[in-house]
């Protein structure tokens, strides 16, 4: 009652259209038409970390990754709105968005292995100050009640704080986050599903993945809402 009375008085808007939302999705924030605009990642792909197919040679993005992180997905494309919505989750204040974002993920992606953990990328304590909520953990609670997994936020922690990826070359980003994760207890997990907002070359990812293995992981994969076209000055690096 007290849902439709605020649905009466303040009907609930799309973030992005400004289309009115009807009374069965007003807990959403971008509308479903929106939502189809955003533009899925599809094959061909590397099948490790899915950049898509080189022109010549083997795939140079994952080759640098660990053994333990045998695959990366993304669900579409960070441009136009699918861009916005990211933003609006990481820098905008508004972490319920991630709802949206995670109900595009599970139609997207494979659902991980029924005995799998979700383990969301951890801030530095810098931006959590900033931000006080951690993007990826929004992701990761909205993924984990779609496929119906546990999330566990204590395997991995983040150690300090790392410099902003955006301008970096691939080796400059690997160098950047060496060291800044660690798993601080022997995981006991089969498969370990890292989830993160945004997939640019992977070394964050790379990174975390190399602590989880250390501690016992087996089996990592990682699932990310948008994939960053890489700049044409990160092709060659």
């Amino acid at each position: 009652m007290t849902n439709a009375l605020l649905q009466l008085l303040l009907p609930a808007e799309c973030l992005q259209c400004r289309g009115l939302l009807p009374f069965d999705a007003s807990d959403t924030v971008v509308c479903t038409a929106c939502r189809t605009r955003w533009r899925p990642v599809l094959p061909p792909w590397c099948e490790r970390c899915g950049q898509p197919e080189p022109l010549f040679g083997a795939c140079r993005l994952c080759a640098g990754w660990p053994a333990a992180l045998w695959r990366a997905r993304a669900a579409v494309w960070l441009d136009g709105s699918a861009r916005d919505a990211a933003h609006a989750l990481k820098y905008g204040g508004l972490p319920r968005i991630a709802h949206d974002l995670a109900a595009v993920m599970a139609r997207l992606l494979p659902p991980p292995e029924p005995r799998s953990v979700l383990v969301p990328l951890p801030l530095g304590p810098a931006r959590w100050r900033r931000r006080r909520y951690n993007q990826s953990e929004w992701l990761a609670r909205a993924l984990g009640a779609v496929w119906r997994l546990p999330i566990a936020t204590n395997l991995l922690t983040r150690t300090r704080d790392t410099a902003t990826q955006t301008a970096l070359t691939p080796a400059a980003r690997l160098a950047n986050v060496a060291g800044a994760f660690s798993a601080p207890q022997r995981s006991r997990w089969p498969s370990v599903v890292l989830v993160d907002d945004v997939l640019t070359t992977g070394a964050t990812l790379a990174a975390a993945a190399r602590s989880l293995a250390a501690s016992g992981a087996a089996r990592i994969t990682a699932v990310t809402f948008g994939r960053a076209a890489i700049p044409d000055f990160l092709e060659g690096a």
